[in-house]
Order: C-alpha cells, then structure tokens, then sequence
C-alpha cells in the first residue's frame, strides 16, 4: 500500500468469528480501520445481535457496521420469501448503525429493490439521524444508483470498473459525484486489468482510480485526493 501511495484502507468483517482478527489488525496499522458484521451470504454462523454490534462497534477503530445487506444470487432452490433470515440480519445491522451513528458498508446483488425498500423501512434517508454508508463493489444499474444517492449513500468501485465487458458500470460511475464516490478492491477478488485473475490487493486501487479519471476527465491525483477525503468525511477519519 504504501509503494502504491494508497493510504487508508477498511478492513471488512464477514463473520463475528473473524472479527478479533479484523480488530487486532486495525489496531497494529496506523491506516487500517475495521468493520464489524456478517455478510448476507454467510449461513450457518452466528447471527449477530444488536447488543454485540453495538458491544463491538464502540470498540476503537471501528469505524462502520457491515459488510451488511441482502443477497438473492443463489437461492438455491428457495424463494424470495424464504430469505427472511438475511432480511432481520440486514435489519440488525442497519438499526446498529443509527444507534452508533456509523455508516453501513452495504452489499447488495439481485436484490436491490428489497435492499434500498429496507434502508427506507428504517429511516435512511440521509438526514443527521441516517447511518448512510456505501454501496461498496457496485454493479447494479444506474438507477439503482440513483436512489442510493437520494438516499444518502456513497458509491465505491472495484476493479470490474476495469473489465472489456463492463460498461454499464463505467456508466453508473460517470453518474456519481465526485463526492460520493469511493474506490475499493474487494479483495481477494477482482483485481482490476492489468492484474485480473490473480490475488487482489491494495495496491491495486490506483489502477481503479486511472479509469476513474478517465470516465471523469480528471487526473489521477484529482481521483485520489477526492476519494482520500471522501473516506475520512464518510467513516469520520480525523487526519
């Protein structure tokens, strides 16, 4: 990260097992800062209570709740309906974050609709009582992005920005403001062209910035100093 000028970075928890690990690295980094929660897709492991995240979201560098949301990619055989398991979880952790006044980092896929009806179902409208929080590795469309936006959120891209085949998210990132938008890797996912099929990292993120200025018509460095301070106005950096 540091050879690649990238200089913050989330680390995000997907189970309450994993979450001393999350913790204990935040505290060993100075530009490390964690989440905690459980990802939507993640069955068959604790459900997490409102009192544990609120427990383990005071905790120092704990800057946001997640990685939160809904997920219907594989249902495996159930129905919409059936997933009302991920829906409460999705609701926990959405009432975690207007408790601590921290913002959600939210993953939705082939569920959009449910996702954003549920930030309104809780009041998520980006007024001072929000959460707010962010997309993060977008897909969806552009109007779905709109209504995040409407909503208060932010929107981070991945390394798909990066690939032959995604134009309809180059799309989506023209539409967002400058001062909404966050870069991110996912990893160990999607590594951005040059790197696509190998283990993704950090220093990675300036190769999604490079198509960024581009889409935007702006310098790299324009990209890095906006997303720099959109991550610190978003997760309450002091720097």
């Amino acid at each position: 990260m540091q050879t690649a000028r990238v200089t913050r970075a989330m680390c995000i928890c997907t189970t309450l097992e994993e979450f001393p690990t999350v913790h204990e690295f935040a505290l060993s980094q100075p530009h490390i800062w964690a989440t905690v929660g459980v990802h939507p897709d993640n069955e068959g492991v604790p459900e997490p209570s409102l009192d544990k995240l609120l427990e383990w979201g005071r905790l120092s560098k704990v800057l946001a709740i997640g990685e939160t949301g809904l997920d219907y990619y594989r249902l495996n055989g159930r129905s919409v309906a059936d997933m009302e398991w991920q829906r409460n979880r999705f609701r926990t952790h959405i009432a975690a974050g207007r408790a601590l006044h921290k913002p959600l980092v939210i993953h939705t896929r082939s569920a959009s609709e449910d996702t954003l009806a549920l930030l309104k179902e809780a009041g998520e409208c980006g007024d001072s009582d929000s959460a707010g929080g962010v997309f993060h590795c977008f897909t969806e469309d552009t109007e779905v992005a709109r209504r995040a936006l409407d909503l208060g959120f932010y929107i981070s891209f991945s390394g798909i920005i990066t690939f032959k085949t995604a134009q309809s998210i180059r799309d989506v990132a023209a539409l967002v403001p400058l001062d909404r938008l966050l870069i991110e890797t996912d990893s160990p996912y999607l590594a951005p062209v040059p790197y696509r099929g190998k283990t993704n990292n950090p220093s990675y993120v300036p190769w999604v910035a490079k198509e960024l200025a581009a889409i935007k018509q702006c310098s790299i460095e324009d990209i890095a100093k906006r997303t720099s301070s959109n991550f610190d106005v978003l997760f309450k950096v002091s720097t």
